[in-house]
């Protein structure tokens, strides 16, 4: 019989089972890969996860060296520490077959990471040195590997791509201020007509709610940083020597760029979400701004001739198959639809954070994907639309200022003058016999023309 060349027979503690020969993965992973077959292809293990991995693996080899050199040697770091950094850089993402839905703990992915450090490891070496449990995964478990992964794998997210996503909106939101404080237009409230403000100011609302989504970002991440590298299986840190967790934290902040500690209590550090949720929290508050502000310039941007025309926006593809000419606000619905994305995301990880029976969350997968699935979209969503939309909003002063001339809630103006039912009247007699608030003054005695000029400024109602 023919030899198959493209398996090779590996052995665990269940027994044998073939591998294919031309992946760095073990057993462990196989037999994942064979009892798992669901969202294959779809909804693998995030990259982000396996770079926290790479990183992870990393800072505790030279841990271990430091504290436990007879056992890690200089020969076996320098090996492991090489096939952790190419894991963390993803050079080896083809070894990382793995679905999110496996086991609770992470331990498959845990498992797949070991392998494929221990056995590229083995292949620098030139010769098995390097076993995956007893060296790659030495004073560590998958029980506060995965929460640590889970932790700086949001935490290089959240810093890295959503931060300076938002911050490069808000720039460009900042300088659409500058070039537009001179537009007055009409308020509007309740989706009807209120009093004025420039387009400057509205834009500013915009600014600054994401000015205070960044910082409520900011805020979450820094429960992030506490990992539980170093409580083990269940928090005890058994198998662990004294001070692995602390060294360990360090050459992690050193290897990531960011600073990360050894989380206080490790107990509560397994199985515990507490952070997650307030950082995805965080996270949806963005996205639900995000929603308005996109709400808020495709109602603006409608038209362009039966909507409300006020500004105008980037035409940057065609909008109907059916109707030429038609151009639809398409990065504000891209920006709608991750939102709601985000949201539901949230329910997710609010429910399975509940769900930490004991020692250990059993629900970990599911929350990373869903966590850096929604920073991942959402970074990618606000950079698309700074990109082909915010940046190219411009007002139509025209629309504008014939709104705001046939405006009745300048009203408002007169209150102090006439008072507030006279004021009614005048604007439900405009609205009843389609003339002008001004008009209306006058038929009712109320004010003749030239005083209405004086009272009614709306570049003094802003």
């Amino acid at each position: 019989m023919k030899e198959d060349k493209t398996v090779r027979m590996e052995r665990d503690t269940m027994g044998e089972l073939f591998v294919p020969s031309d992946r760095y993965w073990g057993p462990q992973t196989q037999r994942s890969l064979e009892h798992f077959p669901i969202g294959v292809g779809y909804e693998t293990m995030p990259i982000e996860i396996l770079k926290a991995f790479g990183i992870i693996k990393h800072g505790a080899a030279l841990a271990n060296h430091r504290l436990l050199p007879d056992k890690l040697t200089e020969e076996k770091l320098s090996v492991i520490a090489q096939a952790a950094e190419e894991v963390a850089n993803g050079l080896l993402n083809a070894h990382f077959p793995l679905v999110v839905w496996q086991t609770g703990s992470g331990t498959h992915t845990n498992m797949n990471v070991n392998e494929v450090i221990a056995n590229r490891a083995n292949e620098l070496a030139g010769k098995k040195i390097c076993h995956p449990n007893d060296d790659v995964n030495m004073s560590q478990s998958s029980n506060d590997c995965f929460p640590t992964a889970l932790c700086i794998s949001s935490v290089l997210s959240l810093e890295r791509r959503l931060l300076p996503a938002v911050h490069t909106l808000i720039g460009v939101f900042a300088e659409l201020e500058e070039k537009n404080r001179d537009v007055i237009k009409c308020g509007r409230t309740h989706l009807q007509d209120a009093v004025p403000l420039s387009f400057a100011q509205e834009i500013s609302g915009w600014r600054s709610s994401l000015e205070r989504d960044a910082d409520l970002i900011g805020l979450a991440l820094e429960p992030l940083r506490d990992l539980a590298l170093g409580g083990t299986a269940v928090g005890t840190g058994l198998n662990a020597p004294a001070g692995f967790a602390e060294i360990a934290a360090e050459e992690i902040s050193r290897l990531a760029g960011t600073g990360f500690s050894s989380a206080k209590n490790k107990f509560h550090a397994l199985t515990s979400l507490d952070e997650i949720v307030f950082a995805h929290a965080a996270v949806k508050s963005l996205a639900a701004d995000m929603m308005k502000i996109a709400n808020d310039i495709r109602w603006l941007a409608s038209g362009p001739r039966c909507g409300l025309g006020e500004i105008r926006i980037p035409a940057n593809e065609p909008g109907s198959s059916i109707m030429p000419g038609k151009v639809n606000p398409t990065q504000c619905e891209q920006v709608t639809m991750v939102a709601v994305q985000v949201m539901g995301n949230d329910t997710t990880i609010g429910v399975a954070a509940s769900q930490g029976n004991f020692e250990l969350n059993v629900f970990l997968p599911v929350v990373a994907y869903n966590i850096l699935q929604s920073v991942r979209l959402l970074s990618e969503s606000i950079a698309a639309f700074t990109s082909f939309c915010a940046e190219g909003i411009e007002p139509n002063a025209e629309i504008m200022r014939r709104d705001l001339d046939r405006s009745l809630m300048v009203a408002a103006a007169l209150n102090p003058i006439i008072g507030y039912e006279n004021a009614a009247r005048a604007a439900s007699l405009a609205l009843s016999e389609n003339i002008s608030l001004r008009e209306a003054c006058v038929k009712l005695d109320l004010l003749s023309g030239e005083r209405f000029d004086e009272i009614v400024r709306p570049d003094k109602m802003i």
